[in-house]
């Protein structure tokens, strides 16, 4: 019986005006471009990265 997978659910909180480039790609990365939008995403150790490197911008609403 296969392992159910785990997933974060991402909210943007912070805009990614006057940021580097590298966070706002990070966001769109992360399939957010708007405040409140959500994404739900494998909790995978790449994804995890991508969180903390925008981790003003954004809040983990659920982990399962």
């Amino acid at each position: 019986m296969a392992k159910a997978e785990k997933t974060l659910i991402v909210e943007q909180i912070g805009s990614p005006i006057r940021r580097d480039a590298t966070q706002r790609q990070t966001l769109i990365g992360l399939g957010l471009n708007k405040i409140r939008r959500r994404s739900t995403l494998q909790d995978t150790p790449a994804v995890r990265g991508m969180v903390e490197k925008v981790k003003h911008l954004v809040r983990v609403v659920d982990a399962n």
